[in-house]
């Protein structure tokens, strides 16, 4: 058991015997820095958008990030950015114009990552912390159907362990070169930061001297190609990845830094007419996306379902994306049937 904990906590970056003395997050939204004033974001946080945000059940959100004062973004690796201890991301989800959590990422040591999520009271005036395994019913998303305050290890699984994804903030979805037709796009606010501002403010070091004049992009010839690929990047990349392959998969939907130099996506080598593990009630053979043949494809399958043993993504949502259904299917029936990759 000793040698269990060591490990755990070398994992962590923790000395021998300091394993009981993880840092906890506040117990209030309130006291973890977000605002500077009641009701008021610090204007030292840095507004962002996504170019692909990820769904959830329809949610409204806002997103900050806190870089401590003269730090700033190792970028050398473009596809894992490494942000300097004390670093904070907070996620704010409305429904039905109401606020309903926050959730905040924490990187309180060198290997040290802190998760939580806070549920706004009825007032809209404070939320506090949730517990680790989660709030069910807190709000009602659609008649009898409600959204799930994701547990801790949830938000680990998307996320990543000692190794820490900041998905929304990264290089391809903060690049200038933003997809127009971007499923679910929010347009850019004043005041939301993008590469361009990252570097012209001396926050992000090590990049590529191209990053500016050659900024990350989805490469696809049709503009409903890079949309569709830009979804699955921002919904599916968490787990379908190269560099974090589940067993027995060949699955990538990540976009990284070398396809700059014009390799296809591997978001459409490893579906296009690709043999699917999964197969639907009824269906034999069937691949994960046939071209031309929308209802024989198993990845519209199962993001067209909420039934538990098909879901896809399994995790933060109740609710089908029908737009985004809805969109694969005209780009999957809209391939030429011989389309392979």
């Amino acid at each position: 058991m000793r040698a269990l904990l060591l490990v755990a906590a070398a994992a962590l970056g923790l000395t021998p015997g300091t394993a009981r003395t993880l840092p906890q997050p506040p117990h209030l939204l309130t006291q973890t820095g977000l605002y500077s004033a009641p009701g008021v974001v610090d204007a030292r946080h840095l507004a962002y958008a996504p170019q692909y945000p990820l769904w959830t059940d329809g949610a409204a959100k806002s997103r900050w990030l806190h870089l401590p004062a003269g730090k700033d973004i190792d970028g050398g690796d473009e596809d894992g950015w490494v942000f300097p201890v004390g670093t904070r991301v907070w996620k704010e989800f409305r429904f039905q114009g109401r606020k309903v959590e926050t959730r905040m990422i924490w990187k309180a040591g060198p290997r040290t990552w802190v998760f939580a999520s806070y549920a706004w009271n009825e007032a809209q005036t404070e939320a506090t912390l949730v517990p680790a395994d989660g709030l069910p019913d807190a709000a009602e998303v659609a008649p009898g159907v409600w959204h799930r305050i994701p547990s801790r290890a949830d938000c680990r699984n998307c996320h990543g362990q000692e190794s820490v994804d900041m998905l929304g903030f990264n290089a391809l979805q903060l690049s200038p070169d933003r997809d127009p037709d971007a499923i679910h796009g929010e347009p850019l606010q004043p005041g939301m930061v993008t590469l361009d501002d990252l570097v012209a403010r001396r926050l992000l070091r090590g990049a590529r001297p191209d990053l500016l004049s050659r900024p990350p992009r989805i490469q696809a010839d049709q503009a409903a190609t890079r949309s569709v690929l830009g979804y699955l990047q921002a919904n599916c990349a968490s787990c379908h990845r190269g560099d974090r392959p589940l067993p027995g998969l060949d699955l990538d939907f990540r976009h990284t830094s070398h396809l700059i130099r014009g390799a296809d996506e591997p978001g459409l080598r490893t579906t296009l007419g690709r043999p699917s593990v999964y197969q639907a009630p009824g269906a034999a053979g069937d691949p994960r996306l046939s071209p031309g043949v929308p209802d024989q494809s198993t990845l519209i399958h199962r993001m067209a379902s909420r039934r538990p043993a098909a879901q896809m993504p399994p995790l933060g949502s109740a609710l089908v994306d029908q737009e985004a259904v809805a969109r694969l299917r005209r780009w999957v029936a809209d391939l030429p049937l011989a389309a392979s990759h």
